[in-house]
């Protein structure tokens, strides 16, 4: 289904993001693929995995608590950046050019790009909640509020990210570059276990956003803060892609 027969005309008038968020998310719904992969996917892999090894451990934590929390990095990862695949859709059909002759100011429309993946994001989580609570996985409500907040702020530079590889690639080669990039991201950072645990390559990974992500869930279970380094990393990557994106943007629009 391309994006001419799944973009909806914004309505009459300056639109509002809450109203833009509607399309964008009916958008979202309506594709299979995305569907597929940003929900359905993390789900299968989560119950194929941590159920026959829900009584074992890892890492100190049990491992259906352990899985899931990757799973909710690699799910509500896919989910944000699949935005990205929307706007190559628009820009293949020349959609991207009628929203910007409407009142539809450039900070409202990524504001609506970021909130709509987030909007997918958060089900995503909720879906993993869910399926963790069916395998046994328990906490406190203070727990399972610090896991969903340190995961949102986590997710801010795959926002980003999204936006700007929308920008920059066509539409034929988005859903490949955001399969790879989501899957070495999420192998990277842990969402399958640790690579790592010791020496440069550990290292290397803490410098990843997706490390912190996947962390951000360890981190509200086992009720150790987030360290400074988690924050630090994830405020350089979202200044560094919001510069880039800004400037992919830029250049894109002065093509038009």
């Amino acid at each position: 289904m391309t994006a001419a027969t799944t973009a909806l005309p914004p309505p009459a008038g300056k639109p509002s993001t809450t109203t833009y968020i509607r399309y964008e998310l009916i958008r979202a719904f309506r594709n299979k693929r995305f569907m597929i992969f940003s929900l359905v996917f993390p789900l299968v892999l989560f119950f194929l995995i941590a159920g026959p090894n829900r009584n074992a451990h890892l890492g100190g934590i049990n491992f259906a608590t352990y899985y899931m929390a990757g799973m909710l990095g690699y799910g509500s990862m896919a989910a944000v950046l699949a935005g990205g695949a929307r706007i190559a859709q628009e820009r293949s059909v020349g959609w991207h050019r009628q929203i910007r002759i409407t009142p539809l100011s450039t900070r409202t429309y990524f504001a609506t790009k970021i909130a709509s993946g987030y909007a997918i994001a958060c089900l995503s989580i909720i879906l993993l909640y869910a399926a963790g609570m069916s395998l046994g996985v328990r906490l406190s409500a203070l727990h399972w509020l610090e896991m969903t907040g340190y995961v949102l702020v986590a997710l801010i530079p795959f926002s980003i990210i999204g936006i700007a590889m929308g920008h920059l690639l066509p539409v034929d080669s988005m859903g490949p570059a955001l399969g790879g990039i989501t899957a070495l991201f999420a192998i990277l950072g842990g969402a399958w276990g640790p690579i790592a645990q010791h020496g440069w390559l550990n290292s290397v990974v803490q410098v990843l956003p997706s490390y912190w992500l996947v962390q951000a869930a360890h981190s509200a279970v086992t009720g150790q803060a987030w360290p400074a380094k988690a924050w630090i990393v994830i405020a350089v990557w979202t200044v560094a892609a919001v510069r880039i994106t800004v400037r992919i943007y830029g250049r894109d629009t002065n093509r038009v």
